[in-house]
């Protein structure tokens, strides 16, 4: 007696059975996956301890604590901003401890920084932009160069840096700057405070900076800005020029 499968039936078979190899599939892509992330941790982990032993050996001058020679979790930071070059991270990160240490970071606070402050032209915004970034603010048209010593614009910079650092949530690594610069003029151009804030985010606080605004940009910034972008390399690539009524319409 023969017997006849209907064709819903033969489908319904190839069905399960390509559903089946699907599923195994996606188990070993996902156990493969798992694999590969504990075996980068590990290796993560391993240079971690590498750079910290090479720094306790050869940097003992540096100081120890959180920010220090043996922070693992700022080690691990600039390890990655050097791709996991050992040589390459110890030199910025010696660099970065070095300088936190001598422009006294840690002591900087409201006070320390109120003649800048009282100015308005730079702030940490209080909410986070729709990516989940704290956001700093800047209003180059209310900085006059000369007006206050040099040194107090560049502590205002590094506290609302530490600031707007301290208010990440979990899973955000990284700022948002927004430069209005509504009302800017030659009068407002400052090279050298442009100079100490690229070094600041090169060497001292790498790949903090996700994305930069410049909100109504005027014509006569355009030939200051063409001259600049050379001098802050790759970090042009992170900007872009946006309307004022676009910012609170689509970032907050």
């Amino acid at each position: 007696m023969s017997i006849r499968f209907s064709s819903t039936i033969v489908a319904a078979s190839v069905n399960f059975k390509s559903s089946k190899n699907l599923n195994i599939n996606r188990s070993r892509n996902c156990r493969f996956s798992v694999r590969s992330c504990v075996s980068e941790s590990q290796h993560a982990h391993k240079l971690v301890l590498e750079v910290k032993e090479r720094l306790a050996k050869d940097c003992t001058s540096l100081p120890l604590g959180k920010y220090g020679r043996d922070d693992e979790d700022m080690i691990l930071w600039f390890l990655k901003d050097r791709r996991f070059s050992v040589d390459e991270a110890i030199g910025k990160l010696t660099k970065a401890i070095k300088w936190r240490h001598e422009f006294k970071v840690d002591e900087l606070s409201e006070d320390s920084i109120k003649a800048a402050t009282d100015t308005g032209k730079a702030y940490v915004h209080g909410f986070l932009d729709v990516k989940g970034r704290p956001v700093v603010i800047v209003a180059p048209a209310k900085h006059i160069p000369g007006l206050l010593d040099p040194i107090e614009d560049e502590k205002l910079c590094v506290f609302l840096l530490e600031k707007a650092l301290s208010k990440l949530p979990a899973g955000q690594h990284k700022i948002l700057g927004i430069f209005d610069l509504r009302g800017f003029g030659s009068q407002n151009a400052d090279l050298k405070f442009l100079t100490f804030l690229f070094d600041v985010f090169y060497y001292y606080y790498p790949s903090r900076l996700d994305e930069v605004l410049f909100v109504d940009a005027p014509f006569i910034f355009q030939p200051i800005w063409q001259f600049t972008k050379p001098l802050v390399k790759q970090y042009a690539s992170l900007v872009t020029s946006i309307p004022y009524c676009y910012v609170f319409m689509h970032r907050f």
